[in-house]
Protein backbone atom coordinates (compact mmCIF):
# COMPACT_ATOMS: atom_id res chain seq x y z
CA UNK A 1 0.00 0.00 0.00
CA UNK A 2 3.02 2.14 0.98
CA UNK A 3 4.75 1.31 -2.02
CA UNK A 4 1.61 2.58 -4.53
CA UNK A 5 1.42 5.63 -2.83
CA UNK A 6 5.18 6.52 -3.01
CA UNK A 7 4.82 5.67 -6.88
CA UNK A 8 1.77 7.81 -7.62
CA UNK A 9 3.27 10.49 -5.56
CA UNK A 10 6.49 10.27 -7.67
CA UNK A 11 4.09 10.15 -10.86
CA UNK A 12 1.95 13.14 -9.34
CA UNK A 13 5.72 14.96 -9.16
CA UNK A 14 6.56 14.40 -12.62
CA UNK A 15 3.70 15.20 -14.76
CA UNK A 16 3.71 18.31 -12.08
CA UNK A 17 7.06 19.43 -13.52
CA UNK A 18 6.32 18.15 -17.34
CA UNK A 19 5.75 20.60 -19.88
CA UNK A 20 5.67 18.91 -23.14
CA UNK A 21 5.33 22.30 -25.33
CA UNK A 22 8.20 23.28 -22.90
CA UNK A 23 9.92 20.36 -23.77
CA UNK A 24 9.60 20.11 -27.45
CA UNK A 25 10.53 23.94 -28.29
CA UNK A 26 14.09 23.48 -25.83
CA UNK A 27 14.54 20.56 -27.57
CA UNK A 28 13.90 21.94 -31.41
CA UNK A 29 16.38 24.91 -30.14
CA UNK A 30 18.95 23.22 -28.38
CA UNK A 31 18.97 20.44 -31.47
CA UNK A 32 19.27 23.58 -33.57
CA UNK A 33 22.47 24.67 -31.73
CA UNK A 34 23.92 21.94 -31.21
CA UNK A 35 23.90 21.09 -34.84
CA UNK A 36 24.62 17.08 -35.50
CA UNK A 37 23.57 17.00 -39.36
CA UNK A 38 25.65 19.89 -40.37
CA UNK A 39 28.50 18.85 -37.69
CA UNK A 40 28.69 15.39 -40.22
CA UNK A 41 31.28 16.76 -43.03
CA UNK A 42 33.57 17.70 -39.99
CA UNK A 43 32.85 13.85 -38.45
CA UNK A 44 33.62 12.47 -41.71
CA UNK A 45 36.98 14.93 -42.26
CA UNK A 46 38.06 13.18 -38.69
CA UNK A 47 37.62 9.89 -39.92
CA UNK A 48 39.53 10.46 -43.29
CA UNK A 49 42.24 12.11 -40.95
CA UNK A 50 42.85 8.44 -39.21
CA UNK A 51 40.57 9.51 -35.97
CA UNK A 52 38.51 6.90 -34.74
CA UNK A 53 35.16 8.68 -34.22
CA UNK A 54 33.07 6.53 -30.78
CA UNK A 55 29.51 7.37 -31.02
CA UNK A 56 28.81 6.56 -27.44
CA UNK A 57 31.62 8.00 -26.12
CA UNK A 58 30.70 11.68 -27.75
CA UNK A 59 27.39 11.40 -26.79
CA UNK A 60 28.76 10.59 -22.78
CA UNK A 61 31.00 12.70 -22.73
CA UNK A 62 28.89 15.87 -24.18
CA UNK A 63 25.86 15.27 -22.00
CA UNK A 64 27.90 15.41 -18.44
CA UNK A 65 29.37 18.49 -19.56
CA UNK A 66 25.95 20.15 -20.30
CA UNK A 67 24.45 18.95 -17.60
CA UNK A 68 27.36 19.76 -15.33
CA UNK A 69 27.12 23.10 -17.06
CA UNK A 70 23.40 23.38 -16.74
CA UNK A 71 23.65 22.71 -12.51
CA UNK A 72 26.81 24.84 -12.24
CA UNK A 73 26.22 27.66 -14.52
CA UNK A 74 23.64 30.21 -12.49
CA UNK A 75 26.15 29.59 -9.40
CA UNK A 76 28.95 30.58 -11.75
CA UNK A 77 26.63 33.44 -12.85
CA UNK A 78 25.90 34.51 -8.84
CA UNK A 79 29.63 34.20 -8.50
CA UNK A 80 30.11 37.14 -10.62
CA UNK A 81 26.89 38.99 -9.40
CA UNK A 82 25.29 38.46 -12.73
CA UNK A 83 21.95 38.26 -12.98
CA UNK A 84 20.51 35.48 -15.29
CA UNK A 85 18.04 38.36 -17.11
CA UNK A 86 21.61 39.90 -18.13
CA UNK A 87 22.92 36.75 -19.52
CA UNK A 88 20.04 35.55 -21.65
CA UNK A 89 20.63 39.09 -23.56
CA UNK A 90 24.34 38.59 -23.68
CA UNK A 91 23.92 35.16 -24.96
CA UNK A 92 20.61 35.99 -26.88
CA UNK A 93 23.41 37.87 -28.86
CA UNK A 94 26.03 35.34 -29.36
CA UNK A 95 23.53 32.80 -30.43
CA UNK A 96 22.12 35.54 -33.18
CA UNK A 97 25.92 35.41 -34.37
CA UNK A 98 26.02 31.80 -34.48
CA UNK A 99 22.93 32.06 -36.51
CA UNK A 100 24.14 34.34 -39.25
CA UNK A 101 27.40 31.64 -39.21
CA UNK A 102 24.86 28.81 -40.29
CA UNK A 103 22.23 31.25 -42.23
CA UNK A 104 25.21 33.20 -44.29
CA UNK A 105 27.97 30.08 -44.57
CA UNK A 106 30.74 32.33 -42.17
CA UNK A 107 32.55 31.64 -39.88
CA UNK A 108 32.81 34.09 -36.88
CA UNK A 109 33.54 31.69 -33.91
CA UNK A 110 37.36 29.73 -34.88
CA UNK A 111 38.03 26.34 -33.19
CA UNK A 112 40.47 25.35 -35.31
CA UNK A 113 43.30 25.34 -32.47
CA UNK A 114 41.55 22.79 -30.82
CA UNK A 115 40.97 20.45 -33.72
CA UNK A 116 43.28 17.59 -33.22
CA UNK A 117 44.21 17.62 -30.18
CA UNK A 118 43.50 14.59 -28.07
CA UNK A 119 40.76 11.57 -28.96
CA UNK A 120 38.31 12.68 -31.95
CA UNK A 121 35.84 11.49 -29.34
CA UNK A 122 36.47 14.03 -26.79
CA UNK A 123 38.42 16.82 -29.11
CA UNK A 124 36.65 18.16 -30.76
CA UNK A 125 33.67 16.41 -31.18
CA UNK A 126 32.25 15.94 -27.60
CA UNK A 127 34.20 19.99 -26.77
CA UNK A 128 33.66 22.03 -27.99
CA UNK A 129 31.95 21.13 -30.70
CA UNK A 130 28.62 19.75 -29.34
CA UNK A 131 29.03 20.82 -26.09
CA UNK A 132 30.54 24.25 -26.19
CA UNK A 133 30.63 28.32 -25.45
CA UNK A 134 27.63 27.83 -28.23
CA UNK A 135 25.30 25.36 -26.30
CA UNK A 136 27.21 26.42 -22.88
CA UNK A 137 25.21 30.17 -23.41
CA UNK A 138 21.92 28.74 -25.16
CA UNK A 139 21.20 26.44 -21.87
CA UNK A 140 22.13 29.22 -19.19
CA UNK A 141 19.88 31.80 -21.47
CA UNK A 142 17.14 29.14 -21.62
CA UNK A 143 17.03 28.53 -18.20
CA UNK A 144 15.09 32.40 -17.50
CA UNK A 145 12.64 30.71 -19.93
CA UNK A 146 12.21 26.91 -19.03
CA UNK A 147 12.47 24.76 -16.02
CA UNK A 148 15.35 22.61 -15.23
CA UNK A 149 13.62 19.46 -15.39
CA UNK A 150 11.84 19.94 -19.24
CA UNK A 151 15.66 21.30 -20.22
CA UNK A 152 17.06 17.91 -18.85
CA UNK A 153 14.22 15.69 -20.76
CA UNK A 154 15.14 17.83 -23.74
CA UNK A 155 18.94 17.54 -23.23
CA UNK A 156 18.42 13.72 -23.26
CA UNK A 157 16.25 13.76 -26.47
CA UNK A 158 19.24 16.09 -27.77
CA UNK A 159 22.00 13.62 -27.19
CA UNK A 160 20.21 10.18 -28.51
CA UNK A 161 19.43 12.15 -31.74
CA UNK A 162 23.13 13.11 -31.58
CA UNK A 163 24.24 9.38 -30.90
CA UNK A 164 21.68 7.97 -34.37
CA UNK A 165 23.18 10.85 -36.45
CA UNK A 166 26.49 9.81 -35.54
CA UNK A 167 26.21 6.24 -36.13
CA UNK A 168 24.42 6.85 -39.34
CA UNK A 169 26.49 9.47 -40.68
CA UNK A 170 27.73 7.58 -43.67
CA UNK A 171 24.12 6.47 -44.60
CA UNK A 172 23.10 10.32 -43.98
CA UNK A 173 25.28 11.67 -45.94
CA UNK A 174 24.86 9.22 -49.02
CA UNK A 175 20.62 9.38 -49.03
CA UNK A 176 20.06 12.64 -48.12
CA UNK A 177 23.05 14.41 -50.08
CA UNK A 178 24.78 17.41 -49.34
CA UNK A 179 21.99 19.32 -50.79
CA UNK A 180 19.60 18.59 -47.92
CA UNK A 181 22.04 18.34 -45.36
CA UNK A 182 22.50 21.85 -46.28
CA UNK A 183 18.60 23.07 -46.61
CA UNK A 184 18.35 21.25 -43.00
CA UNK A 185 21.26 23.41 -41.66
CA UNK A 186 19.59 26.88 -43.17
CA UNK A 187 16.04 25.74 -41.58
CA UNK A 188 17.95 25.40 -38.04
CA UNK A 189 19.07 28.65 -38.79
CA UNK A 190 16.20 31.05 -39.25
CA UNK A 191 15.04 29.27 -36.18
CA UNK A 192 18.03 30.04 -33.93
CA UNK A 193 18.03 33.52 -35.59
CA UNK A 194 14.42 34.21 -34.21
CA UNK A 195 14.59 32.16 -30.93
CA UNK A 196 18.24 34.32 -30.58
CA UNK A 197 15.59 37.28 -31.14
CA UNK A 198 13.17 36.24 -28.53
CA UNK A 199 15.84 35.96 -25.61
CA UNK A 200 17.43 39.31 -26.64
CA UNK A 201 14.15 41.22 -26.60
CA UNK A 202 12.26 38.85 -24.27
CA UNK A 203 14.66 39.96 -21.20
CA UNK A 204 15.34 43.28 -22.35
CA UNK A 205 11.81 43.92 -21.70
CA UNK A 206 12.18 42.02 -18.02
CA UNK A 207 15.48 44.62 -17.22
CA UNK A 208 13.65 47.72 -18.20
Amino acid sequence: MYLCELICNTMSEFFGHFDIWQVLSSFVFLIAIIDPFGNIPITINLEKKGIKIHPLRVCIASIVILLAFLFAGEWILKLFGVQIEYFAVAGGFIIFLMALEMILDITIFQNDKLEGQGGGSIVPLAFPMYAGPGAFTALLAITAEYSIFNLCISLVLCIFVLYLVLIGTHWLTKYLGQTSLYIIRKFFGIIVLAIACKLMFGNLALIF
